[in-house]
């Protein structure tokens, strides 16, 4: 996730759009929950300052950034140094993984997809919430691109469904919402998506 550099110098004003942006929060926190598993050991991979996983109550977060570490520390979180690309984690060790607007930073989506499926336990499951590229707020973003975004690929569900099943996934669902910024636009079924699949296990 070296394409998260900008958080270094940004970590704060990036945590106070979640403050100014309550309703998008809620909304997206309560469209994740509809695909998190009730129960299990969980871990969020690009975790941030930590507000999905102090939220969602997850076990451990992995973030690149130090300054984004520290505050979500400060929040209570027990997160760690790491990327999702090399994940200092031990093999089959997490009921399910969370990745939260973070598929768009990553190096290697490829890498990371295999690393995702080498920590998670036997059926374990894959959480990834994104942007959908092909929505017209995922278009908006593409084109006027924020300092936060400067370096982002997006992605369409799609693209991330089948680098997914190279990796071993299998059995997708998948969650749409409707964002305050998708119905000004009024188009689409929902910019913000949540994609859960499931590690594949036998032959």
């Amino acid at each position: 996730m070296s394409k998260s550099r900008i958080f270094e110098q940004y970590a704060i004003e990036y945590d106070r759009w979640f403050d100014n942006h309550k309703p998008e929060f809620t909304l997206e926190l309560n469209a994740i929950r509809k695909l998190l598993p009730e129960t299990g050991c969980g871990i969020e991979v690009g975790a941030g300052t930590g507000r999905f996983t102090q939220a969602l109550a997850i076990s451990l977060g992995v973030e690149p950034s130090a300054a984004m570490r520290e505050i979500a520390m400060q929040r209570g979180v027990h997160i760690i140094s790491g990327s999702a690309e090399s994940l200092p984690v031990n093999n089959n060790s997490y009921d399910y993984a969370l990745l939260v607007t973070a598929v768009c930073f990553l190096d290697s989506l490829d890498v990371a997809f295999k690393e995702l499926h080498r920590i998670l336990k036997d059926n374990g499951s894959v959480i990834i919430a994104l942007i959908d590229k092909t929505s017209a707020v995922g278009k908006k973003y593409a084109k006027n691109k924020s300092k936060f975004y400067q370096d982002a690929i997006f992605y369409s569900v799609g693209e991330i469904q089948e680098e997914l099943e190279k990796a071993g996934f299998k059995h997708f669902e998948i969650e749409r919402v409707l964002l305050p910024e998708d119905i000004k636009t009024g188009q689409g079924s929902g910019s913000f998506v949540v994609l859960r699949a499931q590690k594949f296990v036998g032959t």
